[in-house]
């Protein structure tokens, strides 16, 4: 969930001028290497020393970028931002039905089980450690969660809007319980190195969408792939 991405925190030095090719290739190799220490090692764990060594930069260089480790930490927070969204991107534009839905949770349990359930989540592992310590930081991580959590309420909201959807289902509240069961199943599975917790919270969440399924739109059995009718135009469903 953590893949490079090109660094999206900025394109000038601490002196505000606006960097070169070359120097914008230097600051995301940088802050590259930042991530990748903080996702292993922790924010704390993670000296601006271990970080020049890794990007294989002067102490000059680094701090030509970053005034200080505060400022290298919110080029981290960016570049994590850009990078776990950026992942799920093709899973985002199909979030608009039931097997979109269920595709997206089981490539995050599969990503994760093939770290060996080791890291969590790159944006959840720093707000663990930011958000009562960095102000500044912690209003970044809201704002990450809130584009994650508004890329899931948006395919909620079409098939509310599309009538696939009881009227009392809540697309804001549901994508918000996704993203809950995201976070709070990494942290358990991490700590207890089983799948089980994520695995579980999201297939609870996924379970109460498919009940809110409007009655248009009939229900078949678990693992069925069914063509049924909804306001005259055929629809496939499908149930994992």
């Amino acid at each position: 969930m953590s893949s490079p991405v090109p660094d999206a925190a900025g394109a000038s030095g601490e002196d505000g001028r606006r960097l070169t090719r070359k120097g914008q290739a230097t600051r995301t190799r940088i802050v590259a290497a930042a991530a990748g220490l903080m996702y292993k090692r922790g924010v704390a764990g993670t000296s601006t020393e271990d970080v020049r060594v890794t990007a294989s930069v002067s102490s000059s260089q680094l701090y030509h970028y970053f005034a200080d480790k505060n400022a290298l930490v919110r080029a981290v927070v960016a570049y994590q931002t850009e990078a776990v969204l950026t992942f799920q991107q093709p899973q985002f534009s199909r979030l608009d039905s039931l097997a979109g839905l269920a595709a997206w949770a089981d490539t995050l349990v599969d990503f994760h089980l093939g770290l060996h359930l080791r890291g969590g989540c790159p944006l959840g592992s720093l707000a663990s450690e930011l958000a009562d310590a960095d102000p500044v930081a912690r209003e970044a991580l809201a704002a990450a969660f809130a584009r994650w959590e508004a890329a899931i309420r948006e395919g909620l909201a079409a098939m509310h809007a599309r009538g696939e959807l009881r009227g009392e289902a809540d697309p804001e509240r549901l994508a918000l319980t996704l993203l809950a069961a995201v976070q709070g199943g990494l942290l358990l599975a991490r700590t207890r190195r089983e799948v089980a917790p994520l695995r579980i919270a999201l297939d609870t969440v996924l379970d109460h969408i498919r009940s809110l399924v409007s009655d248009a739109v009939r229900p078949y059995p678990v693992g069925s792939t069914s063509a049924v009718v909804t306001s005259g135009v055929p629809v496939r469903v499908e149930r994992h």
